[in-house]
């Protein structure tokens, strides 16, 4: 059982349990599921909190944005295409909150959050070479993570402090 993003409850339950016996485990954790819902409630608040720091609202807004933040980027990708020996082929920025960054592989398409522009300069920098090493390794496997060792070896530590400002826990 579980509370998901938008704050429904989902439940699983083996092929063949009947279904009184599925609301009878729900209405037995109920407690569990109001403070889960809750739990929920006060993380989309504080995300909610955490990306309306940045309007974008309008077009202007959003080029405005993408420029400032193709201003910090171009530096960063300039060093570590070199170190890295990697070429992508297009860049863009987009106002996305379900991922600071996403590459194709295939295309050499790397896309950018413009909400970015809401962390610190070095955990940027740590999504442009996570960005970058998805064009030599397009998965999250050991491989993936010794590339960003090398590169950038403060890798989880910028993770974990954009988690914590996404989250207002700083």
């Amino acid at each position: 059982m579980r509370v998901v993003s938008n704050g429904d409850l989902h439940v699983s339950a083996p092929y063949g349990v009947p279904r009184s016996e599925v609301d009878r485990f729900i209405r037995g954790n109920e407690a569990w599921i109001q403070k889960a819902l809750q739990r929920q409630l006060t993380a989309n608040q504080q995300r909610y909190s955490f990306y309306s720091q940045l309007p974008l609202e309008t077009k202007e807004q959003a080029r405005e944005a993408a420029q400032r933040l193709d201003a910090l980027i171009q530096p960063m990708l300039l060093k570590y295409t070199a170190l890295m020996d990697v070429r992508p082929t297009r860049i863009t920025y987009k106002p996305t909150i379900s991922r600071w960054g996403a590459c194709n592989k295939k295309t050499g398409d790397i896309c950018f959050s413009t909400y970015l522009l809401l962390l610190p300069e070095w955990c940027i920098e740590h999504v442009v070479v996570h960005e970058l090493a998805h064009l030599i390794e397009a998965n999250h496997s050991p491989r993936f993570h010794a590339l960003m060792d090398r590169y950038f070896p403060r890798w989880k530590e910028a993770r974990k402090t954009t988690r914590e400002l996404v989250r207002n826990k700083p």
